[in-house]
Order: C-alpha cells, then structure tokens, then sequence
C-alpha cells in the first residue's frame, strides 16, 4: 500500500527533554546533549532557566501544520506553551522540531502535564515530574 495517499495521524517517533541539540553543519546529523525526564528543585517557586524539547514526527500529510504544547498541572488545565508552525514535505518525511523553553516556572513539587498536538490531533500526553 502506497502510504503517501492514506490519511493518517501524524506519529510521535521521539520525545526528550535535554540540556542542548548540536546541529552538525556538514552532515545534518542532531546530538542531544543532557537528556533528563524529571526535575528536582530545593525550594518553590523554582524557575528552570533553559531547556530543549527535541521532536521527531512522521505520517504528516504535505503542507503547513501547527505545533502545540501545553503544560499544566493536570490535565484539565494545561496552558499553552509553544505554537509553532512546520512545513511536511509528505507523510514519509521525518521532522525534527526543536523547541528551546526558558524561564519555565514549577510554582511546587508535582506531577504536570504535557499535551503535545499536531494540528489539534493530540500525539502524546506525559507527565514531568517535579520533586523538592
């Protein structure tokens, strides 16, 4: 079956958290510096003053297509984070979206939710955890 006349859902293939991505110039090629997947803080209010949301999707029909995160406590109360427009060149494309977040504030320890959607098709809902 030809994939590129199906509609499908656009697919989260990688979610991380980092410290950094290196882009190599000459080969293309994404180093991911830092993985981590929760955050510990000794006091509260505690702001995380720079992280990396790397991305990588595929499935996404060609053209423009907008990008969300949210982030909240639970998850009936996200707030929007990043909203970003991306360009597909096909659903068999894999792209790779890199998301700096600076100053992110954690008012205490817990668990917040995060909502990543793709044209307001929701790929994945996770938590971070916050501990003190």
């Amino acid at each position: 079956m030809d994939r590129r006349n199906v509609n499908s859902k656009p697919q989260l293939l990688a979610w991380l958290m980092c410290d950094a991505v290196h882009i190599d110039p000459g080969s293309g090629k994404h180093t991911i510096l830092g993985v981590f997947s929760n955050i510990m803080a000794k006091h509260f209010p505690v702001v995380h003053p720079h992280m990396v949301w790397f991305l990588t999707i595929s499935d996404v029909a060609a053209g423009s297509h907008v990008m969300k995160i949210s982030m909240g406590m639970g998850l009936d109360d996200p707030k929007p984070l990043i909203e970003r427009t991306f360009e597909s060149q096909g659903p068999l494309a894999r792209i790779n979206l890199i998301s700096e977040i600076r100053n992110l504030t954690f008012a205490g320890p817990g668990d917040y939710s995060i909502v990543i959607e793709v044209d307001d098709e929701t790929l994945l809902a996770t938590s971070l955890n916050v501990t003190g």
